[in-house]
Parts: structure tokens; C-alpha cells; sequence
């Protein structure tokens, strides 16, 4: 996680990604993880509709997850 308010880096992945999508769900909007996972996942959305064979439910998957994982696992 790179927000310093909530060091939750247990080195755990699945309970440091349970922890920080839960507070996603919680806090919504207003959790520093929330706009940055959607605005990838809309840039993965719009390359998955110019790329052939890739669909936008694909690209949206991808850009949001690995944003996600970015998140959760800064380096």
C-alpha cells in the first residue's frame, strides 16, 4: 500500500489485497486507491476496443487489475 496513514504491508498479498479492496468498498470515492484503479481500467477499456481480438470487458479487467496490484504492491 503507498498510503502512510494505513501500513497495512503484512507481506502478504491475498490479506494485504483483501484489506485494500475493502476499504475501497468502504470509503468508495473518497479512498486514495478508488480513482486511480478506475481511471485505468477506463484507459484499459478504450485500448481494448482499438486492439483487435481484445474486447473492452478484457481491457478494462486488465487496466483496473493491474492498477490494483500497483496499489498493493508499489514496487
Amino acid at each position: 500500500m503507498t498510503d502512510p496513514q494505513r501500513p497495512h504491508d503484512t507481506g502478504d498479498f491475498i490479506f494485504d489485497a483483501r484489506q485494500e479492496l475493502a476499504g475501497m468498498l468502504t470509503d468508495g470515492l473518497d479512498h486514495p486507491s478508488t480513482k486511480p484503479v478506475l481511471v485505468w481500467g477506463a484507459l484499459g477499456a478504450v485500448a481494448g476496443a482499438m486492439l483487435p481480438f481484445v474486447s473492452i470487458g478484457l481491457g478494462l479487467a486488465a487496466g483496473a487489475g493491474y492498477k490494483f496490484y500497483k496499489r498493493v504492491r508499489p514496487d
